[in-house]
């Protein structure tokens, strides 16, 4: 289960911050000398380097060499502070125009779009965003990516629902590829150091007659792509496919 979602804070403060509105975090303790896109910017580093668990406001405090009770003056706690930080990514995004294009290309370049996102800080793509971030990188994500459906016929929950399915998608691929980077840097290293220490093991208790299309099929899937799983053959296979299923509901007309 997802350990961290957005939406989790106050939404009155969490909106007030999102939108550029009055701080409603309190104003008692240190005076201000630090801005809020600096209290986001070092948490977002953070967590790039060392995964969101290691962003407490404790933390930021230490890499901004202030004490915590100052980060309070900012922001009202982490669960805010992390819709800030998604919000700031969203807002970073690269944005491709895509305008008068097929719209395989179009949803394409969307798909690419977020898997860059999540390459750049994949610890987004471990936050549930079921309450998203309403913020205005959010939005402006929202209405950018809403594009590439538009004039396809579709209505507009049929949009909805065609993009929440796209980016769902990327979303579990990029789960997975960082969870492939992470075993790749443990003790058993890459995936081929660890099939050849595993591979003779199993070879001595595994049964091929027993079970014949595991076994074939795992081995010319294991030599195709050296190893058990690609996340880059995943997303290219993964994303061909999807497309290939929202095709009679984008071209029924």
């Amino acid at each position: 289960m997802t350990a961290e979602r957005s939406g989790a804070g106050d939404p009155a403060r969490t909106l007030a911050l999102l939108w550029g509105e009055a701080s409603t975090a309190s104003r008692r303790g240190p005076s201000r000398a630090l801005d809020l896109a600096a209290v986001v910017r070092t948490a977002t580093d953070l967590a790039d380097q060392e995964g969101l668990a290691a962003v407490t406001m404790r933390a930021v405090a230490r890499a901004l060499g202030v004490v915590p009770m100052t980060l309070y003056t900012y922001v009202p706690g982490k669960e805010e502070l992390l819709d800030l930080m998604l919000d700031a990514a969203y807002a970073r995004m690269s944005r491709t125009d895509t305008a008068g294009a097929p719209w395989r290309e179009r949803l394409t370049a969307v798909a690419d779009e977020n898997r860059a996102l999540f390459a750049a800080h994949p610890w987004a793509a471990e936050v549930s965003t079921l309450r998203p971030p309403l913020g205005p990188g959010l939005m402006a994500k929202y209405e950018h990516e809403l594009s590439a459906f538009d004039a396809l016929g579709l209505s507009d929950t049929e949009m909805d629902d065609c993009l929440t399915y796209l980016l769902s998608f990327v979303q579990a691929n990029a789960r997975a590829a960082h969870e492939a980077t992470g075993a790749a840097a443990g003790p058993d290293g890459d995936d081929t150091r660890w099939w050849a220490r595993v591979g003779p093991l199993l070879a001595r208790v595994l049964d091929e007659q027993r079970y014949p299309l595991a076994s074939r099929v795992g081995t010319a899937a294991g030599q195709a792509r050296g190893s058990a799983h690609d996340p880059d053959h995943a997303y290219h296979f993964g994303l061909a496919r999807l497309l290939d299923g929202l095709a009679p509901l984008i071209e029924r007309c």
